[in-house]
């Protein structure tokens, strides 16, 4: 090891913005927690929502001045990439940024490792550009709203073009999931490593059989993709037991579809009520694909199934007949059926919770800084 490895070399996180919490937020917090003296760079922050930030050294973009910009960010994705590239980050060593959008487009020396660890290529850019123009919304006015996917529409092509080369600016790209790796080979063309993302296994403790209950259970915001809404048809027709718990633009509509008074809709509550949730409900639904998604290993890790669409990072997470089963197509049918055919009592909770732990936060956090270490390492010897 030569002299200059053996410094300890400056390190900078980066990330799109922080103003809700979610999984690729929590992910950023094992980044900070192992890295707590290193300054996060974001175009925005929302103090408020994110206090978990507070003692973090937070450095900003001018949009961070526009209070709309906290709640509505998608109306500024057209000055983000200009934003994101006027961080002056020539000071340090090592810059790790996490992104599903804009981070990855930050500048960097030749000097300076860069290393993304890549949530998605940006959806609404790329596969889930046409979904994206129908769900937005600008305005309760369905006019106007035209008015504005329209001008969304003509702005991503630019967008997209600057996200290709923004896509070829770090030293290395670390995906979340195998399913996203193959996204980056598509729209990136990039070589990419994969190291899953963390789940808090020990927050999440299967219930003693005396306290299991009778009723299947959803967790997440409620958005258009994640297809809530076949379940509560399904749910429907099956008038079994159904609790959906989280907000989001499409809690209102599922809620008007229900028709079976066994569907509860909680909304959000707090992360201790989610756990005795997921300890206790007979299994987990997850219809929708998604990248990664952690809401099933929470659920796994507390020793509960899996029912999910056979589609997406679910099938990196979920081992069928083992931790849980999959159904093949996005309808209130494929649902049903799978249900009508499920018994839970021939799954083992602890061999659950045990494949679970695979995925554990500490796990990641090793994996993650012993990446960094070794491509650091790397990175010198080839400026020699």
């Amino acid at each position: 090891m030569t002299e200059d490895s053996k410094k300890q070399p400056k390190i900078a996180l980066v990330c799109d913005w922080l103003t809700n919490w979610g999984g690729a937020e929590r992910c950023f917090m094992a980044f900070h927690e192992i890295w707590p003296e290193a300054p996060i760079y974001t175009l925005i922050y929302n103090e408020k929502k994110m206090p978990e930030f507070k003692d973090a050294k937070i450095i900003t973009s001018p949009l961070q001045k526009n209070p709309l910009a906290k709640r509505k960010w998608q109306f500024f994705l057209n000055h983000m990439p200009y934003e994101i590239e006027q961080f002056n980050l020539s000071n340090y060593d090592i810059v790790l940024s996490a992104s599903h959008v804009i981070a990855k487009g930050i500048i960097t020396k030749p000097s300076t490792l860069h290393v993304c660890y890549l949530y998605s290529p940006t959806r609404y850019l790329w596969d889930y550009t046409h979904l994206y123009l129908k769900e937005v919304k600008f305005s309760p006015f369905e006019f106007l709203n035209k008015i504005f996917r329209w001008y969304v529409k003509k702005r991503l092509h630019v967008i997209r073009i600057w996200d290709f080369l923004a896509g070829q600016r770090p030293d290395h790209i670390v995906a979340i999931s195998n399913y996203v790796g193959n996204r980056i080979t598509k729209y990136y063309r990039r070589n990419w490593d994969m190291i899953y993302p963390p789940c808090n296994t020990s927050f999440y403790q299967p219930a003693s059989e005396n306290e299991a209950e009778d009723y299947f259970l959803i967790v997440g915001r409620q958005s258009p993709y994640k297809r809530t809404d076949i379940v509560v048809e399904a749910f429907n027709q099956l008038d079994l037991p159904l609790v959906v718990i989280g907000d989001g633009p499409e809690l209102k509509k599922l809620k008007m579809i229900s028709k079976s008074n066994k569907i509860k809709f909680l909304g959000r509550i707090p992360d201790e009520e989610v756990k005795k949730y997921y300890a206790r409900c007979r299994a987990f639904i997850f219809p929708q694909e998604e990248d990664f998604g952690i809401t099933p290993l929470e659920a796994q890790s507390a020793g509960r199934p899996v029912i999910a669409y056979r589609a997406g990072g679910a099938m990196e997470t979920v081992i069928e007949n083992e931790t849980g089963v999959f159904f093949d197509e996005q309808t209130p049918e494929a649902v049903i059926e799978v249900i009508n055919n499920f018994d839970h009592k021939r799954f083992n909770p602890s061999k659950i919770r045990e494949h679970a732990l695979k995925f554990d936060t500490e796990i990641f956090k090793r994996n993650i800084k012993k990446y960094i270490e070794e491509k650091y390492s790397e990175h010198i010897k080839n400026l020699k």
